[in-house]
Formats: C-alpha cells, sequence, structure tokens
C-alpha cells in the first residue's frame, strides 16, 4: 500500500496544479522562514513537474539539508527534508609548525566553525588546501585525516589528525646550459643548498620550499642581467621527488645568451629637464657592460628629478635595443612626465598631543604648489629631526576625478618630548637627582621649549626657568630667556674640593640660514662666588687669593650650527656639526673667551638602517684676555657618558695640589684645552621587533683635558705641584664596550659597560655607567 501511495504522489506532482498552501516537514533547527527565503515557490503560484525539480534543486543548493524531496495532498505542497548535523566540536591534533588559532581562523574562514551547518564538501576541500599548505613547506610527506562522530542528535563532532611529515631535502642542485660561470659559482647564489652529506648537512639550508627557489631563480636571472646577458632566459626548473618523499632534486635549464655592451644611449619622450642633467643623473655610460641594476637605479634617478619638477606620477622605463649583429645594445629611456601634479591639502594624522600648526610650519611641500618629491621627502626629515616623533610615515594619493592633484598625508607616532633633558632620575656623575620640575621641548604640543622648576642632587642645587620659541617670527627666528640659581658643591663630583654659587640671567635668539644649518646669539649676566675649605687645593686657593671670591661677569656667546641627522633622538644617519664661541666682554671680572667644535658623522650599512658606523669628535679651547689666570670653574671636563666611557665623569686632567697634611685625594680641574673623539658600530638588539626604541653599539673612546700653563698654587706647595703644561696627545684615555640607548616613557635611558684600556695611577675608573635622561 505504501509503494501505491508513494506511486500515486509521484503521478499527482507530474501534473500542474494551482499551489493554495505550503507546508515544510523535517525541521528541527533551521527556520521555517529560512526555508521560504530559499524556496522559489509561493502559494497561489501553478507549477509543473520541472519548476518543482528546480526549486527542489536551490533548497537543497543552500548546504542546509541532506535531503530534499517534494509531496502533494490536494492543492497543498508539501516541502520533506532532512537537515545535515551541526558542528558541536572541533578536534586538531599534530599540529606543530601552524598555530592552533591560526589554523583554526583559516578553518572558520573556509567555512569550518562551531555553532555552523557541516557540509562534507567543505571537509573534504579542507582537507586538500591543508596537505598543499604543508606541501609549499616541503613537507610532501604530510598526511591529513578527518573523521566524524555524532555527539549528540543532530549535532556531530570533526577530528582533524595532522601528520605533519619531515620537509624534504634537497639531495641534488642541478644547473644546465651554462658555459661562462662554473657550477659552484651559480650555486653560491642560491640560498637553496645541497646537503653535503649526513654530517655537513646539519648545518646547510638543504630544506625545500617553493618561495625560496622562486627567490633563487631570480637572483639568478639578476646576476646575468647585471653582467650583460641580456637575453639571458631560465627555460625551464624541474622539482623531482623521492618515492619515499624524503628527497628532493632540482634542475635549472638556462640559455645564458651572449654578453652585450652598451652602445647608444638615447631619450624617447617628453624629457622635461635638459638631456645634460638627464644624462649626469645615468648610472650608465656607453662602452660599459650592461647591467640591469644600474638601468633601474637610473630610472629611478629620472623619475626622482621629475618629480622633484612636480611630475609625481611620471614614468620612466629604460628598454635595451639589442643590435642584430655585434656584441653592443643601445639602450633608450623613454619618459613620459604626465600632467604637472600639484598638491590639494597636507593632512596630519597620529599627533594627538602636538598641535597642527607646529607640524605644518616645517613642510617645505606646500599646498596648491606643484607636488614635488624632493620636497615632500624633505618635509619628512624636518618632522624627523623635531626630536617629538618616534617614526614618520609620508603617503601620497592622487585625487579620484582629478588626475593634476594629489593630497599627501604624514603619519606621526608622538614619544615623549621632555626626554632629552630630565629632570629626575639618577647619574653616577651627580648622584639622585630629584624636585618637582619640568622639562619639555614640546610644550603642551606647542613645540615650545619650557624648562621650569627646582632640583637638587648630591653635588647641586638648582632654581630655573627657560623658555624657546623657535619660530618666534613666522622665518622662523628663535628666541628665547631663562633665569637660574645654582649652588654646586664640587667635593662631591670627583671634581675638586670646592662649591660655587651662582645667579643670572641671559635672553638668545636663532636665524635660520636655511633648512640644516642656523645661527645662534645670546647674551647672559652672572654673579658667582667661590667657597673654599681646609682642603681645598692649593691652586684653587691662589686664585681666589688673587683674584678674589666673587665675580660678575657679562657673557656674550654666538654659535654655528648645521644638523643633518635623521632624527632628533637616536639618530640612524646624517650629520651634525657646531661650532660656538662665549666671551666675557671687556668690564667682566674675569675677561676670557671660549671655543667649541663638535661634530658626528653617522654611516649607515643596511636600508632599514639598524647597522652602521658612528664617529663624534669635539675640541675645546680657552683662555683669557690679558695676563690674568683662566677662570678654573670655567674649564672643560672629561669622562663619563657622553664622554669618555669607562672612565668616572668629570676626573680626566692634571690632578691638583692639595694642601699639605690634608690627606685630600687627587683631583683635577679639568682644563682650558679639550680633545675627545669617538668610533661605533651600531647593530640592532636581537628579539626586539621596534628598533627605534632601542640603540645598541661597541665603542672605542678616547679622550682627555690638558692646561697650556700650569695655575700657580701657594708658596708652601710649591715644591709639590705634579702639573704639566701643553697638549700632550700620549695622555689621551681610550676606552673600549657595549654602551645601550633605551627610549623609555619617562626619557632615554641610557647605559654603557666600559673596559679602559690605557689607564695609569690615579686614574678613576667605573666598569658601569648609566643615566637617566640623555642619550650618547
Amino acid at each position: 500500500m505504501a509503494a501505491l501511495l508513494l506511486a500515486g504522489a509521484q503521478t499527482a506532482l507530474a501534473q500542474p496544479f494551482d499551489v493554495a498552501d505550503i507546508r515544510v516537514e523535517g525541521l528541527q533547527r533551521v527556520s521555517p522562514a529560512s526555508v521560504f527565503n530559499a524556496f522559489p515557490v509561493t502559494a497561489r503560484d501553478r507549477v509543473d513537474e520541472l519548476e518543482l525539480a528546480e526549486a527542489a534543486r536551490e533548497l537543497f543548493a543552500t548546504g542546509l539539508f541532506e535531503d530534499v524531496s517534494l509531496a502533494r495532498e490536494g492543492d497543498v505542497l508539501i516541502i520533506q527534508v532532512v537537515e545535515r548535523p551541526t558542528l558541536a566540536r572541533l578536534e586538531i591534533e599534530g599540529n606543530s609548525q601552524i598555530p592552533d588559532e591560526d589554523l583554526r581562523n583559516g578553518l572558520k574562514q573556509a567555512g569550518l566553525n562551531e555553532g555552523q551547518v557541516l557540509q562534507l564538501s567543505t571537509l573534504e576541500e579542507i582537507q586538500r588546501e591543508l596537505e598543499g599548505v604543508y606541501q609549499s613547506q616541503g613537507r610532501y610527506s604530510a598526511r591529513i585525516k578527518t573523521s566524524v562522530e555524532e555527539v549528540g542528535e543532530g549535532q556531530v563532532q570533526v577530528n582533524i589528525d595532522i601528520d605533519e611529515g619531515a620537509v624534504a631535502k634537497i639531495r641534488q642542485i642541478n644547473i644546465v646550459g651554462n658555459r661562462d660561470f662554473e657550477d659552484e659559482r651559480l650555486r653560491e647564489l642560491f640560498e637553496l643548498e645541497d646537503s653535503p652529506g649526513w654530517f655537513f648537512g646539519w648545518f646547510s639550508s638543504d630544506e625545500y620550499s617553493r618561495e625560496a627557489l622562486a627567490g633563487d631563480l631570480e637572483r639568478l636571472r639578476s646576476f646575468y642581467l647585471d653582467r650583460g646577458y641580456v637575453n639571458f632566459a631560465i627555460e625551464s626548473s624541474q622539482v623531482s621527488i623521492s618515492p619515499d618523499k624524503s628527497k628532493i632534486f632540482v634542475t635549472v635549464n638556462i640559455d645564458e645568451g651572449r654578453q652585450y655592451r652598451l652602445g647608444d644611449i638615447r631619450f624617447s619622450g617628453e624629457l622635461r629637464i635638459a638631456e645634460r642633467e638627464a644624462r649626469e643623473l645615468l648610472e650608465v655610460e656607453s662602452g660599459e657592460i650592461f647591467s640591469r641594476s644600474d638601468v633601474t637605479a637610473s630610472t629611478e634617478a629620472l623619475r626622482s628629478r621629475l618629480g622633484a619638477e612636480g611630475f609625481a606620477f611620471a614614468n620612466v622605463d629604460g628598454i635595451p635595443e639589442v643590435a642584430a649583429v655585434g656584441d653592443t645594445v643601445d639602450l633608450v629611456f623613454r619618459v613620459e612626465p604626465g600632467q604637472r601634479a600639484y598638491v590639494r591639502r597636507i593632512e596630519f594624522t597620529g599627533n594627538t598631543t602636538t598641535q597642527d600648526e607646529v607640524l605644518r610650519r616645517e613642510m617645505i611641500q606646500m599646498e596648491g604648489a606643484p607636488a614635488s618629491t624632493e620636497s615632500i621627502s624633505r618635509s619628512k626629515q624636518r618632522l624627523e629631526r623635531l626630536g617629538f616623533f618616534k617614526q614618520v610615515d609620508v603617503e601620497t594619493r592622487p585625487v579620484a576625478g582629478q588626475p593634476d592633484k594629489l593630497d599627501v598625508t604624514y603619519t606621526v607616532e608622538e614619544q615623549p618630548s621632555g626626554s632629552i633633558s630630565a629632570s629626575i632620575g639618577f647619574s653616577q656623575s651627580a648622584g639622585v637627582i630629584y624636585g618637582a620640575s619640568l622639562s619639555q621641548n614640546n610644550f603642551l604640543g606647542t613645540g615650545n621649549r619650557v624648562n621650569i622648576g627646582a632640583q637638587r642632587s648630591d653635588t647641586y642645587t638648582s632654581l630655573n626657568f627657560g623658555f624657546t620659541d623657535p619660530y618666534w617670527t613666522l622665518d622662523g627666528i628663535s628666541r628665547g630667556y631663562n633665569l637660574f640659581y645654582r649652588e654646586t658643591d664640587y667635593e662631591d663630583s670627583d671634581i675638586s674640593t670646592y662649591s660655587t654659587d651662582s645667579y643670572g640671567g641671559g635672553i638668545n635668539f636663532g636665524y635660520p640660514i636655511n633648512e640644516l644649518t642656523r645661527l645662534n646669539f645670546g647674551a647672559s649676566v652672572e654673579d658667582l662666588s667661590i667657597k673654599t675649605y681646609r682642603d681645598t687645593s692649593s691652586e684653587v686657593q691662589r686664585y681666589v687669593d688673587d683674584q678674589g671670591s666673587d665675580a660678575q661677569s657679562l657673557k656674550l656667546s654666538a654659535s654655528w650650527t648645521r644638523n643633518n641627522l635623521n632624527r632628533g633622538i637616536m639618530p640612524t644617519a646624517g650629520n651634525y656639526q657646531r661650532l660656538s664661541l662665549e666671551t666675557a666682554v671687556p668690564g667682566s671680572d674675569a675677561e676670557y673667551y671660549k671655543l667649541r667644535a663638535r661634530a658626528r658623522q653617522i654611516f649607515p650599512f643596511n636600508e632599514e638602517q639598524t647597522w652602521g658606523l658612528k664617529f663624534s669628535g669635539e675640541l675645546g679651547y680657552a683662555d683669557t684676555v690679558g695676563n690674568d689666570p683662566y677662570p678654573f670653574y670655567e674649564n672643560f671636563f672629561s669622562g663619563g657618558l657622553g664622554s669618555v666611557r669607562g672612565f668616572t665623569g668629570n676626573t680626566l686632567g692634571t690632578p691638583t695640589t692639595p694642601p699639605e697634611g690634608s690627606g685630600s685625594e687627587d683631583r683635577t680641574l679639568g682644563g682650558n684645552v679639550l680633545v675627545e673623539g669617538s668610533a661605533e658600530v651600531l647593530f640592532p638588539v636581537p628579539f626586539v621587533e621596534d628598533q627605534r626604541s632601542l640603540q645598541a653599539s661597541l665603542f672605542l673612546d678616547a679622550g682627555n683635558t690638558f692646561l697650556t700653563d700650569c695655575y700657580p698654587v701657594r708658596d708652601e706647595e710649591a715644591g709639590r705641584q705634579r702639573c704639566e703644561s701643553g697638549v700632550d696627545l700620549g695622555e689621551l684615555r681610550y676606552s673600549a664596550g657595549l654602551g645601550l640607548s633605551w627610549l623609555t616613557p619617562v626619557g632615554p635611558l641610557t647605559f654603557s659597560v666600559a673596559e679602559p684600556l690605557n689607564d695609569k695611577d690615579g686614574d678613576d675608573t667605573q666598569f658601569f655607567q648609566f643615566s637617566l635622561g640623555q642619550t650618547f
């Protein structure tokens, strides 16, 4: 009877009829609305057998059901469904090369996710894809097994068991077709290596990967093209695997072609600059062996030059034209400058504290002006030199619908701007530094420099206020002024046994010669008094006896500075020079002048500028105007961080003469001549992602101070003075060691471990030194 009823239903469906109603049977988790939305037949439709069959296929295509069938009771259409099971749990075992989280995210994107309907076709496809992923890593023996088990009514658990296998080892790399270069020379270009045997194979890169082979083939192609083989071709590359899938054999078939030299070099298209200037930019010359890398460098130089003229979207192609006979190839630079582009808008992002005005005034590229790649790049460098930002990136975007317009966006990442002159911290030369103070180079995001507060340490007490507006005028003329009061006790600073109290103030102006160079002028007044003690050195006692313990002075200063460093804090490329003169004018109690020269040069080794060679040096000379001795409290000092590391701060120089019977240790007054230099190899810190926050170096330091004339001593100590006047470079002290600067949230933390190389009796050395708030 069931067979007769089924046959009757099928016969009924075969006849066209008007659907009065639709009923769905078999639903458990899927909503009726989901069925009706996917089923193209509705009530009051007239349907036939073909239309119903197509409707059933569309409902089945949703993937929600294992089976869909149709039946009819009178004019009521019955949809009978069997739902697919829901994935309750997903268990993955055996994976180590692909992290579990990454694997689950990938499976989720492919449609295999807990709580969703399971489709076996999806599971089979994922199995094939995973095997392909492992094979791309050279794991040809990898196997993926999947199984499905019921865990409840309409719910299943999928188990993925992964056998990752071992990476197939390269047993042999064969290069076929080479005549001018030996096999060994060409295999040196490959990152992939032959396995040279069971022992040395431990040290070779013999694990195969498809990506590594593609990179090796590109290096091989570049090798030949850079040596004049214009028609070089890789005809084929075959990778075969041993039956046990543990060994790989690579064969590369090449056609070297002939070696060509450059013939005629000419330009086509619209050059837009003088041809003579364009030829000076080229890295290639007629008669040289053709080199693709030199051609690429030449096209980039031309494109950059055209960009500086406002043709930001210029296209330059170097096209070789091989002569029909002979061994020369002509080179044609096809230039398509396009339209001159103009900057519509300059925008800044990431500056949460720094005001837009501070960034905008550093711009060389102006809105509405022709877009110059050189000006855009130089504007980026000016932002980096401010020292306010950890990183600066620039992006140019064409304006939709306006082919001659582009927008420029500078994205900055701010960093602590008070870190150059920290007011709170510790250093071994000054001890604990504490107090309520503020030192900001970007005060409230205005770009102004402000120093205000009270500080105290083991060696000094200071009250100060300073303010500098770097853009006092729109032309970039700066103005600053300061007031100060200082009590300094050198007894605890390893300099000498005396102390000074001083107060005063000053004003200074800066004038920009160009974007890299500035002139600064200043004037200040100072009132200083000297205090001596029972064990004060004889040189200081004699100076106070002869010149008095109080000194008032009017000082004038001038300096020339050129800063071409790429960053304001912890630079990695560029150079810096500074010349300064300070003088106490006639009428001051001590009339003198001080000359100082500083220089720094950094040569980066790699494109990321994480490796580099840094040279720095400083020379100083000071003397009096007249016959009076030079004021010892204005001397130069050497030793410590920022000077000669490995020696205690401010201790290098001619020793003083202690009073007889005082038992005072040998100290120094510094000198009126300063000689210092340093050579450093900068290198990246291992296992650290953000290298801009850390800078490490291996260094060699040298330096000392000298006295051109020894200070006179009291008569009773005249026979015990050990001062030797004059500059003797043989007395330079040397040290070598390791240094590190770390940009912390409260300022740069600098430390070094150094070993003096030629310390002498009486030198005060320190193996470990550190400071918060200064960089070296």
